[in-house]
């Protein structure tokens, strides 16, 4: 049966809808610059301009050096290069790494793996709202700390850490700094340089791009291993034959991102304000994620008590409306969000959650649409419930 509903894409944080600029230019870029950038004929000469063009490009748009840039096949490929690199080419300097309990599973997983391979990991707390205290990153140092990871903003809550204040503290005791900012870039002002951080990690597919190509933003001076080994492309340091019409695509998507950034961010916290209202004017029992303050401008993150997120989801989506209940890489994990444990949720309450992340394109209209939606659909599944039930008779 054919789902006659509209379709109301609100999981831009899972992915976005590539700009028709980009579509257009990567198509361009396929059809005409065929050519292997490390050949030396003309045909390669052409690739190899437009490589370096796209390395510009997004050097510009992120305030950092072009020789700083390193494209990769994802973001999950730039964080965990970040992480094992820079810990295997600097274990002699020290073996203890510092994190957060909230991260991407492209950082944790590494993290667990060095610990495997003779490295300590610290995994630090943060507060009811995701934010992680500046005291407890200065009281995890140790003499033998040689890297700091810390997402610049959360996937699944929208909470904003304070990254130029751990950086700065990073770089007072001689630590390497790095942020996952694969959720920020494109949706936050990113200046490289003024961030002080010494590697960044982004994904093309978060702002408009490609899927299957990111970058790793590295300071100059920062020793790093080579990620994969059997060629001399992105200057020795990632082997592999470049993904050009990719990368092409993602300096687009990025150009057109950062271009009046400041005045999509306000119309995207208009409309995520007034969902977050409505939602809370019309629905009881639930519990607001993230910090209110320090938020990533199109994330709106709710638990509903009495009921299962996965149901919530697929009858969501059967009315037309697209939707998360917290990161999509471990959509298929039947656990709770490690995230919402580590802000204090009890499990049962965590399994209810809701992720609802918009764009500069979604309308008041779409808001009610799924308002009116959410709340009939939280209600027929409590209805169903006799958790719910318990606790009506209990009030």
């Amino acid at each position: 049966m054919t789902n006659v509903n509209p379709i109301i894409y609100l999981d831009h944080a899972a992915t976005t809808p590539m700009h028709p600029q980009v579509v257009e230019k990567m198509a361009q870029v396929m059809a005409n610059t065929y050519g292997n950038a490390s050949s030396v004929y003309s045909v390669g000469r052409e690739a190899k301009a437009l490589l370096e063009a796209s390395r510009e490009s997004v050097a510009k748009s992120l305030n950092c050096l072009p020789n700083e840039v390193y494209f990769t096949g994802c973001g999950s490929e730039a964080d965990n290069w970040a992480v094992k690199g820079y810990a295997m080419a600097n274990r002699k300097k020290g073996n203890h790494i510092i994190t957060t309990k909230i991260e991407h599973h492209a950082i944790l997983h590494p993290c667990e793996f060095l610990e495997k391979n003779g490295f300590e990991v610290t995994y630090l707390p943060v507060d009811e709202t995701g934010l992680v205290s500046l005291e407890d990153v200065k009281n995890a140092i140790k003499d033998t700390t040689i890297l700091i990871s810390v997402m610049y903003a959360n996937n699944e809550v929208g909470t904003i850490e304070p990254i130029a204040e751990i950086a700065k503290i990073a770089k007072e005791k001689g630590i390497c700094m790095h942020t996952d900012a694969v959720q920020a870039v494109g949706a936050e002002a990113i200046d490289f340089k003024a961030l002080g951080v010494d590697m960044l990690s982004l994904s093309a597919h978060k702002f408009g791009g490609p899927k299957g190509v990111g970058a790793l933003l590295v300071r100059k001076g920062v020793k790093l291993e080579p990620f994969m080994h059997g060629g001399a492309q992105e200057r020795s340091r990632r082997a592999g034959t470049e993904n050009l019409a990719g990368i092409a695509g993602l300096a687009t998507a990025l150009e057109i991102s950062v271009e009046n950034l400041s005045e999509k961010q306000a119309k995207i916290k208009a409309m995520r304000d007034y969902l977050i209202s409505e939602i809370e004017a019309n629905i009881p029992h639930i519990k607001f994620n993230g910090n209110r303050e320090h938020r990533l401008a199109n994330n709106v993150n709710f638990c509903f008590r009495y009921i299962e997120g996965e149901s919530l989801l697929l009858m969501l989506d059967i009315n037309g409306i697209c939707a998360s209940s917290g990161s999509a890489c471990t959509s298929g994990s039947l656990d709770p969000s490690h995230v919402l444990l580590a802000l204090g949720l009890p499990h049962e309450i965590a399994h209810g959650s809701l992720r609802l992340t918009l764009s500069s394109k979604t309308t008041r209209e779409e808001i009610d649409y799924t308002v009116s939606k959410l709340k009939e659909i939280v209600h027929r599944l409590r209805l169903m419930s006799p958790i719910y039930d318990m606790s009506l008779e209990e009030n």
